[in-house]
């Protein structure tokens, strides 16, 4: 397994996770990279795994990420434009479409979703094969005011996000004249 990102802290520091029989079965020298030891990061990722040790933000992710994926599962089946989540953790995927029966994605829902988010003082990310997926990555540190405080500003984005797609929509509908 490889891991990077955060693991240092913001420093640039990768790691490698594997069973012993790979790890010795590598002739010695052959792995490296440009940040390979680098001992001011591997500093930070000692600090900051002593830091996520005693104040538990694994577990705290994971509660995180049961509170994220119970109120997308509640706006699931209350918004019909809301097709699937995955994830794990602080990290879930919230997957937007056309309509639940078909599952078409509906990046211009996303789009418009962002922009209405961000004008409320909150910033998504888009994701997905065909950007119709709000990816939503929740700090660990995160307290549960501030997720009760993203989650009221996301639904109230979603809102006018929608109106405005329907009326895309309707647009779009062919007029058919009888001559």
């Amino acid at each position: 397994m490889a891991t990077a990102k955060s693991i240092a802290a913001g420093l640039p520091l990768s790691a490698i996770v594997a069973c012993k029989e790979i790890m010795e079965a590598v002739k010695t020298g052959t792995i490296g990279g440009t940040f390979g030891g680098n001992a001011l990061a591997c500093a930070a990722a000692c600090k900051t795994i002593e830091v996520m040790q005693r104040e538990h933000l694994a577990e705290r992710s994971l509660a995180i990420g049961r509170k994220v994926k119970d109120r997308f599962i509640t706006w699931q089946k209350k918004y019909d434009c809301i097709g699937d989540m995955r994830g794990l953790g602080g990290m879930i995927g919230i997957e937007f479409v056309t309509d639940k029966e078909s599952k078409t994605p509906n990046p211009a829902l996303v789009t418009k979703l962002i922009q209405e988010a961000v004008q409320r003082g909150l910033m998504l990310e888009n994701a997905g094969t065909y950007g119709n997926v709000i990816r939503f990555l929740a700090p660990p540190v995160m307290v549960d005011e501030q997720l009760e405080a993203v989650f009221a500003v996301f639904e109230k984005a979603l809102s006018p996000a929608r109106k405005e797609q329907a009326v895309l929509i309707a647009k779009c509908i062919p007029v058919v004249y009888n001559k």
